[in-house]
């Protein structure tokens, strides 16, 4: 029997990755579909079967709020450099709740989802960009909150303004889930063998959080501190967002540079990782 074998074609191919750095970005509009699929997950299951179920998005930056203003404000009798302290906690809340929430759940990318990669195949990092997607609706259902005491103060006669920064203003959320999206995805790299850094990350994003001024406006920090507290990549994402909306606080280019430049090393350093760990994961967790 004589004749060519016809050669099969197939629609997708799977090899092994070659180099760390192989990030196969058409994969990421391939499963597009599957994106928005987890994103809708992440988002419905946050408050399933809860009596008030998104309501939760507005009543916890508002009870924060105002916990932060008894405790900070009145007590700890703590500036907040003229801005109303209503807004200049409620400004802060938000924008540490959107990378506190990118980081903590991305750090548990492996091992949350350990049963679905174990099964099917698709571009891993198609989680953890789920997470910081589903993250950022519940973002902008908070900041539409805050523009309306925004609003509310502005026509009450309080002495705040809009500023030209305001057009950095997407740049901002970039870097906000940049930084949280690449540090977790270094912790969930560690998780599978450090099961430990699990407790550690919620208990040191909660320190974090004291470390920006979230609570205190950057001002107040003497000024041989301030380049410590500069470290932080959030403190420059807030300073600059109340500087765009009340005309108030530390705003400066140079903070914003390195800002970004430390959100490209250490997520180049969090992709280094993740892809290594992807191709063993399974044996440890």
């Amino acid at each position: 029997m004589s004749g060519k074998v016809k050669k099969k074609e197939y629609d997708l191919i799977i090899r092994p990755k070659q180099s760390l750095l192989n990030i196969d970005f058409k994969a990421f509009w391939r499963y597009r579909d599957l994106l928005l699929l987890f994103v809708k997950r992440d988002f419905v299951a946050t408050y399933k079967q809860t009596i008030l179920g998104p309501l939760w998005f507005l009543i916890q930056p508002i009870l924060t709020t105002v916990t932060f203003l008894i405790i900070f404000g009145n007590i700890a009798k703590i500036s907040t450099d003229g801005i109303p302290p209503v807004l200049f906690y409620l400004s802060g809340i938000v924008l540490w709740n959107y990378y506190a929430e990118c980081l903590t759940k991305t750090s548990d990318t492996f091992t949350a989802n350990s049963n679905i990669f174990g099964k099917v195949y698709f571009p891993r990092l198609i989680v953890p960009l789920s997470v910081v997607l589903s993250n950022l609706i519940r973002w902008l259902i908070q900041f539409v909150l805050f523009l309306g005491f925004w609003i509310y103060f502005y026509f009450k006669g309080v002495d705040i303004q809009i500023h030209s920064t305001i057009i950095l203003l997407p740049i901002l959320i970039i870097l906000m889930a940049g930084h949280g999206l690449a540090l977790g995805i270094i912790i969930s790299s560690l998780t599978t063998k450090y099961r430990d850094l699990k407790f550690l990350v919620q208990f040191g994003v909660q320190l974090l959080m004291y470390a920006s001024p979230v609570v205190y406006p950057l001002s107040s920090v003497p000024e041989k501190y301030q380049w410590i507290i500069l470290l932080n990549p959030m403190t420059s994402i807030i300073e600059t967002f109340k500087f765009s909306f009340f005309g108030v606080g530390v705003f400066s280019f140079g903070h914003l540079l390195y800002n970004f430049i430390s959100f490209l090393v250490i997520l180049l350093f969090g992709i280094l990782m993740f892809n290594k760990v992807e191709k063993s994961f399974m044996d440890t967790v």
